[in-house]
């Protein structure tokens, strides 16, 4: 299966090809939805047959590896048969949202020099639980880093290495409780900047510069357990 959002995650629609369809969706040959995993949400859209028929999409995950991702359908949706050509569609508005909270995620694990034990990205909130030990998160602080991070216009960028190269780096892993997916023989390192402003395993869709992320509002710092903490993140509304 080609998973066109792993390179390019502006890509909103495909033509594509049914391969099956099973209990999990609608499987596909190639596909620009992204499957729900790693925190962030599966898209959603539509399938429009070649004869104009919609099938809606209100999820996409993983079927039987990490390189796939099925569509499930709306439960009174018609059905595709296999075989049928299709234009596959996300719903970009929302897709556009994910990317620019995903990415936000990123610089808000920059911010704070912490193991990352979970994260949640959202349409409205986003957040991270951090393992902070004896740290106290000041929230004004984290505000000023993230600002800064923005206002620097640094790129995002992504590319892969092998699992030996993050074997002999253990340091690229922020995530304490979830191991990046492996199993392809490869992973897919997302890098903010040149500096590396941000450097670990991500297999999301991001913006391609934090300019485009639009300012990111710090919200309450939670306490989850003697050394957890999670901080929640939602993004400015621009009127």
């Amino acid at each position: 299966m080609d998973l066109i959002f792993r390179e390019d995650a502006y890509m909103r629609e495909c033509q594509a090809t049914v391969e099956k369809v099973d209990q999990t969706g609608v499987w596909l040959d190639r596909t620009v939805f992204y499957a729900e995993g790693g925190g962030q949400p599966g898209d959603a859209g539509v399938l429009i047959g070649a004869d104009g028929t919609r099938y809606p999409v209100i999820n996409a995950v993983k079927g039987d590896g990490p390189d796939t991702s099925v569509c499930v359908l709306a439960p009174d949706a018609p059905v595709p048969k296999p075989g049928d050509a299709v234009t596959a569609e996300i719903d970009w508005e929302r897709r556009h949202t994910l990317m620019r909270m995903h990415t936000a995620l990123h610089l808000l694990c920059a911010a704070v020099p912490a193991g990352v034990t979970g994260g949640q990205v959202g349409l409205e909130k986003s957040r991270l639980d951090f393992d902070v030990g004896e740290t106290t998160l000041v929230k004004e602080d984290i505000q000023a880093a993230l600002d800064q991070a923005t206002a620097t216009g640094a790129g995002v960028q992504h590319r892969w290495i092998d699992d030996a190269d993050l074997d002999a780096n253990p340091d690229l892993v922020r995530t304490m409780s979830v191991a990046p997916p492996r199993g392809s023989g490869q992973v897919r390192l997302v890098a903010i900047g040149e500096g590396a402003v941000d450097l670990q395993p991500c297999g999301g869709t991001h913006v391609r510069n934090v300019s485009e992320i639009g300012r990111i509002v710090v919200g309450k710092i939670e306490n989850k357990g003697k050394r957890n903490r999670r901080v929640n993140v939602s993004l400015e509304t621009v009127s």
